[in-house]
């Protein structure tokens, strides 16, 4: 089959893109903007990246295109399949008929920890040698990829609430055909798609509905809005989190060096003391969750033990970029204030000499409104300094619900926090290379390439570092130095 992906370097689209290679399809793709990681991973599979958009990219004799969620009605791509009347779906029909239906379903779900939580239970059931197949939106660093067929009966799929495309309004999810579904937690995102929190617990309860009565629902306890809905499921409920009650608790917290160290208590019985290599609290609670579907997948809670203290983690979340004169730079994917927060908490309970500075991009919708303006200066006030860049396209968001960088940064001083709005990546790395000292932590939050700001940084740190280290050439006249 011949299969053309318009928006292919989305998350998702690229790792459907590599599945659908793995299984011989032949595979061709377009996008408007291009960056990595994804990028690089459809590279690296010899799919080509047909940008910007036009009604040429798409080939004529493609047996199906698959119209990404970011395309709407007067784009060429969409205009031209119309057109011709060619086949076409959204990723996650054709996600579910080509490869969830003859495999037992894992769905990952809820407003924050889908990924990380995703990829730890890959690596669960990888490590306990269950060969699952997977689709995560990031790239576990155990796996170098977010995408996987193996002969084993479980796919791991993350189920996005977002829309599937312009033809299809429901949640990604509804089509996934969940056997076991974790729901983690429910708060307001994605405000271009939900009016509102009710909204989104209704998008949710169309999860619990499609949950077959054999099936599971691994729930989040600690999440209010959660809690509301549980009554509504129609099969087996079981419940993680740190509060009394939770079937799956996680006690005795403690942070170690570069993770957390926790004691698990499942379904009445102590398991004893458990490591994961990520920090904060938010991640052993994605870890409570993935090891509590493991175990009813069959894997012994040592096994799950032995495997959760060896998880290399995910790009992008929370990930160590490198390290220049001192300074660690992190990239994290955390755009919505619940996410920032918990972050810049877990980076606030390791120990350190040094600065923690975070570099805030608005580029979502929901962290482009002023509704959350508020929940971001108090989310992003945990850091000792702030920079706040340029809203990315804030066109797209009406000026009256636009968010306000200046008052952002304004109410984060009212707060006691050193901060600035500098608009463009150039500026904000000139400001950082030249003020930033040994122990400072940098942590990046966007949920885009950010003009590659990690790698500038970096880049632009050891510059200076070998600027400072150059011997004085005395050779032009005394106190000249070289031009590095």
């Amino acid at each position: 089959m011949k299969v053309h992906l318009s928006a292919i370097c989305g998350t998702a689209m690229a790792s459907l893109a590599g599945l659908l290679r793995e299984l011989g399809h032949e595979v061709t793709g377009s996008d408007q903007n291009v960056y990595p990681p994804m990028s690089t991973q459809l590279e690296a599979l010899g799919i080509p990246i047909l940008s910007p958009y036009a009604e040429g990219n798409v080939p004529e004799d493609a047996d199906v295109v698959v119209i990404g969620n970011a395309l709407s009605r007067g784009n060429p791509e969409v205009e031209v399949v119309l057109d011709r009347r060619q086949r076409y779906t959204s990723l996650p029909a054709l996600l579910a008929e080509e490869l969830l239906r003859p495999r037992r379903s894992l769905v990952v779900a809820g407003t924050h920890g889908k990924t990380t939580t995703a990829s730890l239970l890959a690596f669960l059931l990888d490590r306990a040698g269950l060969e699952p197949s997977f689709l995560i939106g990031g790239v576990p660093v155990d796996f170098e990829r977010s995408y996987r067929v193996r002969e084993g009966k479980h796919f791991v799929v993350e189920g996005d609430e977002y829309d599937c495309a312009f033809f299809d309004k429901r949640p990604k999810f509804v089509h996934y055909l969940p056997e076991v579904a974790v729901l983690g937690n429910i708060e307001f995102d994605h405000a271009d798609i939900y009016p509102d929190l009710e909204a989104v617990k209704t998008a949710f309860v169309r999860l619990l509905n499609v949950v077959p009565r054999t099936g599971l629902l691994v729930a989040g306890a600690d999440s209010p809005a959660l809690a509301e809905l549980l009554p509504k499921a129609h099969c087996r409920v079981e419940t993680f989190g740190l509060a009394d009650g939770a079937d799956w608790r996680a006690t005795e917290l403690r942070p170690t060096a570069g993770g957390a160290r926790f004691r698990l208590h499942g379904k009445g019985q102590d398991l004893g003391h458990f490591v994961v290599s990520l920090p904060g609290e938010h991640n052993v609670l994605n870890a409570v969750a993935a090891v509590a579907v493991a175990v009813a997948e069959g894997v012994e809670p040592d096994a799950a033990r032995q495997a959760l203290e060896a998880f290399g983690g995910v790009r992008r979340r929370l990930e160590v970029r490198g390290r220049e004169g001192g300074v660690t730079v992190y990239d994290d994917f955390a755009h919505h204030p619940s996410a920032v927060a918990a972050t810049l908490q877990a980076l606030r309970e390791q120990e350190t000499v040094g600065q923690l500075v975070a570099v805030f991009e608005p580029r979502s919708y929901t962290s482009r409104m002023r509704l959350f303006q508020e929940a971001y200066a108090e989310a992003l006030g945990t850091a000792d300094r702030v920079v706040v860049a340029a809203a990315h396209l804030p066109e797209k968001v009406p000026e009256k619900d636009r968010i306000s960088e200046p008052e952002l940064v304004a109410r984060m001083r009212e707060r006691g926090v050193e901060a600035d709005f500098v608009p463009t990546v150039d500026r904000i790395v000139g400001l950082l290379a030249g003020s930033l000292k040994a122990g400072d932590r940098v942590v990046i939050l966007s949920n885009g390439g950010f003009g590659g700001i990690c790698d500038r940084l970096l880049e632009a740190l050891a510059a200076g570092r070998s600027s400072r280290m150059a011997p004085p050439d005395n050779s032009s006249g005394a106190g000249e130095r070289p031009v590095i």
